[in-house]
């Protein structure tokens, strides 16, 4: 057995039924104890999301803004998983992906908003007096389990080094530069390792401040893009949006059983690939939620469970319509970055299309490259202390310079390992202290009426 047959059999265990059921069956059980939260305050979530910084208490404790913080694990979040993990989920689960990614998103807002809350409510200050928080910080402080904390805090830090924070993304950087201007993966990967390093040495003010200006530039300029090739074939979109549905539950019946896709697979490669991208469940974003600057837990959590709406609600879906409506999908010479450039390419009906899918792409990998760096630095701090911070920085510069020349196939499925690692102690984490998310919920909610 190779080395990526055996991280094969060790991704479809750690992906099991078990895990599948564990995150998604957290997401149901506090959407149902939080009253559909997620729908009916999200319009309440979105005026805090664009509420101007200057009514942001003087006095509230953080490091940064609610919206630097949002867009700080936006950063991390709006990534290859919205274009690359989109595209490969299609291609080995079928259309149907998409339907159990939007799934997997919707009962991931009540998710990520619990774990936002806790991180707040649990954070501390640092010996350099900055603020810290996070699943760690909650399942020690809150379960009064320091052994699942500190197990976080490793898969973690694995998370940051061999899964979404570095290799698939300076992978992704250095095919779409190439592809677009040409550029040698040497020449990027150095040119990469400079501008991460310049960022991310100046620590959360910096990468937040690169990320404010960043994301919604990107995020903005990548739907605009989309809806341009959706509008282009605006015919196609009922049957588009009736075969996602249909292959969510009758793969063989809609493709043939020749393809071998069924129903378990689409929804483990949609939920998974859900995950990657808009992370829920995983506890990552409540690591930057812990530095915004507010006085109210609750009110974090509603900014921060918009990041799952924007992330797999607006964009992941704007390019699993583009992949379906096109019929790129289901070429078996395509894969990747390279299917949604095709599929954006014959939406367009020209090379604006590709260019504007490559360009996306840079600046959502170097994003999550930052962010992530963060996530990294904030568990190796809780485990090492601020002492352990910079070595860690050196190191995860290191493998940003090396991940240009690492197989893409080898890296998704060491991604999804890992990631599946760090989630499980996370949730326990989350449905251990349901019982404070619904009380904080509640008096915030009376105190407001």
């Amino acid at each position: 057995m190779d080395l990526l047959q055996f991280l094969n059999s060790v991704d479809s265990f750690v992906w099991g039924p078990p895990l599948l059921v564990l995150l998604v069956g957290t997401g149901i059980y506090l959407t149902f104890r939080l009253g559909v939260l997620q729908v009916i305050k999200l319009p309440l979530a979105l005026r805090y999301v664009f509420c101007p910084e200057k009514e942001v208490s003087k006095d509230a404790e953080g490091d940064v803004s609610p919206f630097a913080s949002l867009c700080t694990a936006l950063s991390a979040t709006i990534g290859t998983g919205n274009i690359v993990g989109v595209a490969t989920a299609i291609k080995a689960g079928g259309p149907g992906a998409l339907f159990w990614m939007w799934i997997a998103a919707f009962f991931g807002m009540a998710t990520k908003y619990a774990e936002a809350l806790l991180s707040v409510k649990y954070r501390i200050t640092d010996d350099n007096g900055q603020m810290s928080g996070g699943p760690m910080y909650y399942l020690e402080r809150g379960l009064k389990n320091k052994f699942l904390a500190r197990m976080f805090a490793i898969f973690g830090i694995g998370v940051a080094f061999l899964g979404i924070g570095t290799f698939p993304q300076v992978n992704a950087i250095a095919d779409a530069s190439m592809v677009t201007f040409g550029s040698p993966k040497i020449v990027t990967a150095v040119i990469l390792t400079i501008l991460v390093a310049a960022v991310t040495l100046g620590g959360i003010h910096r990468i937040s401040e690169t990320a404010k200006r960043i994301v919604p530039f990107a995020a903005v300029f990548y739907v605009l893009a989309a809806l341009l090739v959706i509008v282009l074939n605006l015919d196609k979109v009922p049957a588009t949006i009736s075969l996602i549905i249909n292959a969510a539950f009758t793969p063989e019946a809609a493709f043939g059983g020749s393809l071998g896709i069924t129903m378990m697979i689409a929804m483990r490669n949609g939920v998974a690939r859900g995950v990657f991208s808009n992370e829920s469940g995983l506890g990552s974003a409540p690591i930057a939620a812990a530095a915004a600057r507010t006085n109210s837990c609750v009110r974090q959590g509603l900014i921060a469970m918009t990041g799952t709406f924007f992330d797999t609600i607006i964009i992941c879906t704007m390019t699993g319509v583009v992949l379906v409506m096109t019929g790129v999908w289901n070429n078996p010479d395509l894969a990747g970055a390279t299917m949604t450039s095709q599929a954006f390419t014959l939406g367009v009906g020209s090379q604006i299309g590709e260019y504007a899918v490559n360009i996306g792409l840079i600046f959502f990998a170097f994003t999550t490259i930052l962010g992530w760096n963060y996530y990294g630095e904030r568990c190796t701090e809780y485990i090492a202390g601020v002492k352990g911070i910079l070595p860690f920085k050196v190191v995860y510069i290191l493998l940003v310079a090396g991940g240009a020349f690492i197989k893409l196939e080898t890296i998704w499925t060491l991604a999804d390992i890992v990631n599946g690692l760090m989630a499980i102690p996370n949730l326990i984490g989350l449905l251990g202290l349901s019982g404070v998310v619904i009380a904080e919920t509640r008096a915030y909610f009376a105190a407001r009426s």
